[in-house]
C-alpha cells in the first residue's frame, strides 16, 4: 500500500493547555462538552513508555481511542487509514505530542496508530477508549488489530530506532 500525507476522516487533534502556576500544571485532558456527540468513554489508562520505544502499529474494529499526550516526555505519533470505504483510505498523519506540545487525539476505529517515545525521559501516555478493555469482565476477545510484524516498509519505517 502507498500511503499519502493528509488529514484523515473522522481523526480530531485538539490542542490542550496547561494552567501553570507555582505548584506545578493542570490540564484538562477532556470535557464530556468538547467530545464529538456519540463518543462516551468507558475507561482509562496510563502507559509509561521508555525513550526510543514504541506502542502499536495496531488499529481496533470498533472502539475509539481518545489519547492524551500531555509529558513528561515527547512523541511521534503516525496514523493511517485502513478504511477501504472511506475517502481519506491510504492516507497518513503524523504529529509530535507531549511536554512541548500537549494534545489530545481522538482515532476512530479502523486507523492504524502507534506512537514512539522520542524524547530521553520516560513518556506518559492517557487514554479514555470507548469500550472496555476484553469486553465486560474481561471475557470477549480483544479489539485490536496488531501490525508490528508486518512487512510492509510503512509499518517498519514506525518502529525503527533512525529519527
Amino acid at each position: 500500500m502507498n500511503f499519502k500525507k493528509g488529514d484523515i476522516e473522522g481523526v480530531l487533534i485538539k490542542k490542550l493547555t496547561k494552567y501553570t502556576d507555582e505548584r506545578g500544571y493542570l490540564v484538562e485532558t477532556f470535557r464530556e462538552d468538547t467530545l464529538p456527540d456519540r463518543l462516551k468513554p468507558a475507561m482509562s489508562y496510563v502507559s509509561f513508555t521508555k525513550p526510543g520505544a514504541a506502542r502499536g502499529p495496531h488499529e481496533h474494529l470498533k472502539q475509539t481511542d481518545v489519547f492524551c499526550f500531555i509529558g513528561p516526555g515527547s512523541f511521534k505519533i503516525k496514523l493511517w487509514d485502513n478504511r477501504k470505504n472511506c475517502k481519506t483510505y491510504g492516507s497518513f498523519m503524523e504529529i509530535i505530542g507531549g511536554r512541548d506540545n500537549p494534545i489530545l487525539i481522538i482515532i476512530p476505529p479502523g486507523i492504524v496508530h502507534g506512537y514512539k517515545n522520542i524524547s530521553e525521559e520516560l513518556g506518559m501516555v492517557i487514554n479514555y477508549p470507548d469500550k472496555l478493555y476484553k469486553g465486560w469482565h474481561k471475557k470477549e476477545e480483544v479489539d485490536e488489530i496488531r501490525h508490528e510484524d508486518a512487512e510492509d516498509e510503512f509499518y517498519l519505517d514506525f518502529i525503527s530506532k533512525d529519527e
